[in-house]
């Protein structure tokens, strides 16, 4: 392959931006003995710094990522004439290479795409291998084990869905050949690439990733340090993969050798050995669904459609509710000083309280579980939500209970207190008005810390509940299950104009649970604060998974944190390190975002 001009300059100015390292610098210890209530808060990804950016202006296209290379390769296909879902593969492609530690084709993702006509969902969410039981996070006690046991090795491994769920939607989408989305992929990965800061950083803090012996050797050097920062690193293994991916299809990937590696580091690990088989891989089959629309009538009185992944993503449906409980404010009389105030805050965080409780009871598989009454709308419906919202009151409940948003009682116990891990987003419009939100994940940092011939195997089903049932005895909704997709957060959103069905934006982020605060947030912004999707993204982060409200470290001030408290918050000031980005048409032009606190960037024409 022969690399353009354009590519060769982005990834000069990369190498540049990435040793150059960030204005702050934060490097905090992992480690395994924290309470369980503390390990809630630890954020999936570490912080590396904030490096403001004041966003980006395009015309015809655009594309935003994680990672400068990975938004170069979905620009380059943009211009040579490729669609929203080609350019997505290439992005996907690279970051397997370049960011390693949240997503790759070792595991899976959630694709909203709109045509001009049609939104559609594309599940490529993981499965439990059918030889897994309820009992797969139980002990020798019957208690859950420890989470970070569950986690490292192979019991968590689900059948990865990414791969497969691309060719479905390249197949129905696609305008470039399949072959040609991997050329920059496979360059990358034959010359090599700079170890950027935050990758640095990652390594550097983690305990587990050098445990196996192939990582090792691939992410530090034969002394155990994480590889420094420019230092280029060659991933040949990935690119022979990938060429037979390019040739066969997601087959090179679930059948034949490469299947059996996978297998065979699963079910060999020496201490933590899973239940992945050639058989699950085989069989694995993406699922189209039908996108989770609302309305949303903003403070201007415009009225919007936020299209989101259905079940068993808790994304949309998470969202949808927060935004339809908090009352929608100007700017006027919700921020001070360019910051949401107390008093919204109040009302968001308690919002979500209520939102989680649902989330943590309702929501599963829609093929294992049922929705309440039969429809998952009935969890946005918006009479339930006014009855919700009378459960706000001027002190924080600190701890919400589930609703009834249907007659019929549902025959479920609450999922207890869990953590979830991270991911990539990437938000793409081209230039024939598709538009594409993906959100991609291998899970934890470095997923499971198993590396198969260049790649990294996800942990997805910590996503299960590690109990079965409640303490009543009822199941959990979330329990693993033979064959069943792991509840998630993750949010790709795609948002309209009801009136005229223009699109308005794409955007989500990374982040665990908290993926749904800072979609929301971004949302929240840009549509009733005016806000551009950068203005949207730089704004602090804050939260509530039904318990201590989360603020931003260092960026309320002490004013708005000695309020919330007079009103009986919890306050737990953390680095929240979301990874946003986000494309809004405004004025006929493609206004980007990406999150400071990461190193995406956006590109287009």
């Amino acid at each position: 392959m022969i690399l353009s001009r354009p590519f060769c300059v982005v990834v000069a100015v990369t190498c540049m931006l990435l040793l150059a390292g960030c204005a702050s610098v934060y490097t905090p210890n992992h480690v395994a003995s924290v309470t369980a209530n503390q390990q809630l808060l630890l954020q999936p990804e570490l912080a590396s710094g904030y490096k403001e950016r004041e966003g980006w202006t395009h015309r015809r296209f655009a594309v935003a990522a994680a990672n400068p290379l990975a938004t170069d390769a979905g620009y380059q296909i943009l211009r040579a004439g490729g669609s929203a879902v080609d350019a997505v593969i290439a992005v996907q492609m690279v970051l397997t290479l370049v960011e390693p530690q949240s997503s790759g084709i070792g595991g899976g993702a959630f694709l909203l795409h709109h045509d001009g006509k049609q939104t559609v969902a594309y599940d490529g969410r993981e499965t439990a291998p059918m030889a897994v039981t309820e009992n797969l996070f139980l002990g020798a006690d019957g208690k859950p084990m420890p989470f970070i046991d569950g986690l490292v090795g192979g019991r968590a491994v689900g059948t990865p869905g990414t791969v497969r769920m691309l060719e479905l939607a390249h197949a129905k989408h696609g305008r470039l050949p399949w072959s040609k989305l991997f050329e920059q992929a496979i360059a990358l990965a034959e010359s090599g690439f700079p170890v950027s800061y935050r990758l640095h950083t990652l390594l550097k803090a983690d305990q587990y990733l050098k445990k196996d012996p192939v990582a090792a050797a691939y992410f530090y050097t034969p002394q155990g340090e994480a590889w420094p920062v420019g230092h280029v690193l060659k991933n040949l293994e990935l690119a022979a993969v990938l060429k037979a991916i390019a040739k066969d299809k997601s087959n090179a990937l679930h059948a034949g050798d490469v299947a059996q590696a996978i297998v065979d580091k699963v079910q060999k690990h020496p201490t933590n050995p899973g239940k992945l088989t050639l058989s699950d891989l085989a069989a694995y089959q993406p699922k189209t669904r039908s996108a989770f629309c609302t309305d949303y009538t903003a403070v201007t009185q415009t009225t919007y459609v936020i299209c989101g992944m259905p079940p068993p993503s808790s994304g949309a449906l998470a969202v949808a509710q927060i935004l339809g409980i908090t009352p929608a404010m100007t700017r006027q009389n919700s921020l001070e000083k360019g910051l949401p105030t107390a008093a919204w805050l109040h009302q968001y965080t308690e919002a979500s309280r209520l939102t989680f409780a649902d989330r943590g009871l309702y929501l599963a598989d829609p093929d294992f579980v049922e929705a309440p009454g039969g429809d998952w709308k009935s969890l946005v419906n918006p009479q339930y939500l006014a009855r919700r919202a009378l459960a706000i009151g001027e002190q924080s409940m600190k701890r919400a209970m589930p609703g009834d948003p249907a007659p019929v009682k549902t025959s479920h116990a609450p999922m207890p207190d869990q953590i979830e891990y991270g991911t990539s987003h990437i938000s793409i419009v081209d230039a024939q008005g598709n538009a594409v939100a993906m959100t991609t994940t291998i899970e934890a940092a470095f997923g499971s810390r198993l590396m198969v011939k260049g790649f990294l195997l996800n942990n997805e089903l910590t996503d299960f509940s590690f109990a079965p049932k409640g303490a009543n005895g009822k199941p959990i909704a979330n329990r693993v299950e033979p064959g069943k997709r792991p509840r998630s957060s993750m949010s790709p959103t795609l948002v309209f104009d009801k009136a005229s069905g223009n699109l308005v934006s794409s955007v989500g982020s990374p982040g665990g649970a908290l993926i749904i605060h800072y979609t929301a947030k971004a949302l929240y912004g840009m549509l009733n604060w005016g806000m551009s999707p950068q203005e949207a993204i730089n704004l602090p982060n804050f939260a509530s998974i039904n318990g201590p409200t989360l603020l931003e470290k260092e960026r309320f001030p002490a004013a708005t944190l000695d309020a919330l408290r007079a009103k009986d918050h919890e306050i737990r000031e953390l680095d929240m390190t979301s990874g946003l980005q986000a494309i809004k048409w405004q004025r006929g032009q493609l206004q980007g975002g990406a999150d400071p606190r990461r190193e995406g960037v956006v590109m287009g024409e």
